[in-house]
C-alpha cells in the first residue's frame, strides 16, 4: 500500500527551491556583497526597490532582520512603536527590538488583524515628555499573518499613514507577503508600499526563495540599515547565490500566488470556515483543541500550525497542489468537526 504524500500547511517557509531556481543560483555571478560587489545582490536590491517605489534596497537573510533593521531606523533606546496585538514584530519575533534596539511596542486590539484607524489614534504619544515613552512610529502588517492573510483596506493604510504625518511619526510596512495583497486585489506593489517609509518584504514565504528578505527605504535610510545589519553579524559575503533564487522568484512565482490562494479558499470552504475570511494563502481554523487536532492530523501526514488552544492555521504554497488540498480535506474535515 502506498503511503500518501506528506501535506505541509504549517506555513509558506517551508518550500524547497524548485530545480529551475537550483539552477539559477548554480549559475549565478557574485562578488563581496560586504564590498558592495556581489552584482546579483545589488541587482537585487535596485530591482525590489523600484518595484516598491522606493530609492533603495538592502538584502538581508530573513524577514524578522528586515523588520529589525527598519525599526531600528524609526526608533532609538527607550522610545516606542505602536503596533496591533497580533503583529508578527510583537509576537514573533523574540522581544528583537527590546534586546537589540531598547525599542517598546504598545499594542491597539485588532480584529483579524484589520487596522482600527481610531485605536491607533488613541493608542499614540508623540512627545510624551519626560515622564512617559513617546511613540516615533507606527507599524502595519499587509498581509497579516496570525490575522489570517488579511489585506489591510486601502482607505485604513491611507488614513494611518496621515495621521502618522500629522504627528511625525515614521511609518513601517512589514511586507512579508506584500506580494499575496498585490496578487490579491490587483494593485500596484508600489502603490501599497508607497504610504510607508521603510518596508520589509520576504522572498522565502510565497515566492518560494530558500532564503531572503530586502528593505527599501531613502538611500539615506538604508546606508544606515547597512551598517546596522554588519553591526548584527549579518554581512554576508558571496550571497549572489542566494539573491539569484530572488530575481528567480519574481520571474516566475508571483503570479502563481493567485493558485495558492484558489486552493486556500477551497480548503477553507471545504471546512466550513467563512469565506469573506480567507482572503489569500491562510486559513484559519477554530477548534475546541487544536493541538490535539495537529497531532493527529501530523501522525495522518497532514501538517498545520497551532496557533493557540483553539486555533489552527493552514498556509497554501508552491509545495502544495489539488492533491495536497483534497488530502488536507480527508485528514482535517473530520478531525474538525468531531473535535
Amino acid at each position: 500500500m502506498t503511503t500518501p504524500a506528506l501535506v505541509d500547511l504549517r506555513s509558506d517557509t517551508v518550500t524547497r527551491p524548485t530545480a529551475a531556481m537550483r539552477a539559477a543560483m548554480a549559475e549565478a555571478v557574485v562578488g563581496d556583497d560586504v564590498y558592495g560587489e556581489d552584482p546579483t545582490v545589488n541587482a537585487l536590491e535596485e530591482r525590489v526597490a523600484a518595484l516598491l517605489g522606493h530609492e533603495a534596497g538592502l538584502f538581508v537573510p530573513s524577514g524578522s532582520l528586515g523588520n529589525q533593521l527598519g525599526l531600528r531606523l524609526h526608533a532609538a533606546p527607550g522610545q516606542e512603536i505602536v503596533c496591533d496585538q497580533l503583529a508578527h514584530i510583537a509576537r514573533a519575533e523574540l522581544g528583537a527590538a527590546a534586546a537589540f534596539s531598547g525599542i517598546t511596542f504598545r499594542t491597539w486590539p485588532a480584529e483579524r488583524g484589520l487596522l482600527d484607524v481610531d485605536a491607533v489614534a488613541g493608542l499614540i504619544a508623540p512627545d510624551a515628555g519626560p515622564y512617559l515613552v513617546s511613540t516615533t512610529a507606527i507599524a502595519v502588517e499587509n498581509t497579516h499573518n496570525f490575522g489570517g492573510g488579511t489585506v489591510q483596506p486601502a482607505a485604513a493604510v491611507a488614513a494611518v499613514a496621515r495621521l502618522a504625518r500629522d504627528h511625525g511619526l515614521g511609518l513601517h510596512l512589514d511586507g512579508a507577503r506584500l506580494w499575496n495583497a498585490h496578487v490579491a486585489t490587483g494593485t500596484p506593489l508600489a502603490e501599497l508600499a508607497a504610504p510607508f517609509d521603510t518596508v520589509s518584504v520576504c522572498l522565502s514565504k510565497g515566492l518560494g526563495a530558500p532564503v531572503g528578505s530586502v528593505l527599501v527605504a531613502s538611500a539615506e535610510r538604508i546606508a544606515a540599515a547597512r551598517v546596522w545589519r554588519k553591526r548584527y553579524g549579518a554581512g554576508m559575503r558571496q550571497a549572489g547565490i542566494l539573491a539569484a533564487a530572488g530575481h528567480h522568484a519574481l520571474d516566475h512565482h508571483v503570479e502563481r500566488l493567485a493558485d495558492d490562494h484558489a486552493r486556500a479558499a477551497r480548503l477553507g470552504a471545504a471546512l466550513g470556515v467563512d469565506a469573506a475570511t480567507v482572503e489569500t494563502n491562510i486559513v484559519v481554523l477554530r477548534v475546541p483543541d487544536a493541538a490535539a487536532v495537529a497531532q493527529t492530523a501530523a501522525a495522518a501526514g497532514v501538517l498545520v500550525s497551532a496557533l493557540g488552544p483553539r486555533l489552527l492555521r493552514l498556509v497554501t504554497h508552491l509545495d502544495v497542489d489539488d492533491a495536497g488540498v483534497e488530502r488536507a480535506v480527508e485528514v482535517l474535515a473530520p478531525l474538525a468537526a468531531g473535535s
